[in-house]
């Protein structure tokens, strides 16, 4: 692999610690990653923007190094800025991208540049002696704050209840940041409810911050007390032969326009979803190992998208161009950990 495929930096490029979202790819016009020193070796990794139209880890960081700008780190910090280029229209990803949060180890996609350098990225880091990675994303449609993590171990549990009650354990979709630095640390993603929510910034902010000045996380074992602990159970897509609208009555899925309120509450079996306006099921559901399991999910009953069974959805959104490009939601089942 070439050693120069993803930019690698010791000092802040001037200018970002004021510079506004949309115009970062002015400084930072590439993914790259910057190593900063702090006065304990064990890093901490933060990676943001990998959804261009997910700012608040950027904001969040840009607040962190504002904080720390004239004294040291409390502990080692490398920064990975994913997709400047689609911050720059707050878009997700570009026609003609990948999702920057598929392209990681275990990946399902096609070579590409992008998955040589998240690739490159877990081999320098590798190298380092690592606290844990945090992975900044914000929900576009209506979600509570939340953390994920892909492994139930304590250590994991424990940096996900630093960040809030609520947990969500997955290991579908493959391909993400998260996904393949738990091989290396304790991981997790964070869920910081909609972008240009202050609340969701300060959540960030003060969770890194945390994470800079512990010692070790918490070696005492999680109680079922301390958390409500989620199991992604399927992915819902949109079937690619199949239009769909919130406000077109015409279109082959009539969604229902409230549908984002339906995210962390428990669906009852019996709920429609829409209205479906063409022959076959306009969802697919897939399981952890990418199986099809539509029909334990979903009916078409007299026209309507019917939920077959109980369950709690989560990432419902209104925004159809990121449901095109990623999903309509994500089902969850509450789950309880043995003792």
């Amino acid at each position: 692999m070439d050693n120069t495929l993803i930019p690698q930096y010791t000092q802040l490029p001037a200018g970002l610690l004021d510079v506004a979202v949309e115009n970062l790819h002015q400084l930072i016009p590439q993914p790259a990653l910057f190593h900063l020193s702090g006065r304990h070796d064990d890093t901490l990794f933060v990676s943001v923007l990998l959804h261009g139209n997910e700012p608040t880890g950027f904001l969040a960081m840009q607040r962190l190094l504002q904080k720390y700008h004239q004294q040291t780190l409390p502990r080692s910090l490398s920064i990975f800025f994913g997709n400047t280029q689609a911050a720059r229209l707050n878009q997700r990803r570009l026609d003609g991208q990948p999702d920057f949060n598929r392209v990681w180890s275990g990946t399902q996609l096609a070579d590409s540049p992008e998955r040589q350098w998240a690739a490159q990225i877990v081999d320098i880091m590798r190298e380092r002696k690592l606290f844990a990675s945090i992975d900044v994303h914000n929900n576009t449609g209506l979600n509570p704050h939340y953390a994920c993590i892909n492994k139930l171990d304590n250590e994991f549990l424990q940096l996900g209840r630093l960040f809030g009650r609520l947990i969500v354990y997955f290991t579908h979709p493959k391909g993400t940041q998260s996904s393949a630095f738990a091989e290396l640390c304790p991981a997790v993603t964070l869920e910081c409810g909609r972008p240009a929510q202050q609340h969701g910034t300060e959540h960030a902010f003060e969770f890194l911050d945390s994470c800079l000045h512990l010692t070790e996380l918490p070696n005492s074992a999680i109680t079922k007390q301390e958390f409500d602990l989620y199991h992604t159970v399927a992915q819902v897509t949109i079937a690619e032969n199949m239009s769909f609208s919130f406000s077109d009555e015409n279109a082959d899925l009539y969604l229902n326009p409230d549908l984002e309120q339906m995210n962390f509450t428990d669906v009852s079996a019996g709920t429609r979803l829409g209205k479906i306006n063409h022959a076959g099921m306009p969802v697919l559901a897939k399981n952890d190992d990418g199986n099809d399991i539509t029909t334990q999910f979903f009916n078409n009953e007299a026209g309507q998208l019917v939920m077959t069974r109980p369950a709690m959805p989560s990432m419902l959104t209104l925004n159809e161009r990121v449901i095109r490009q990623d999903c309509l939601c994500y089902l969850m089942e509450r789950m309880q950990l043995s003792t």
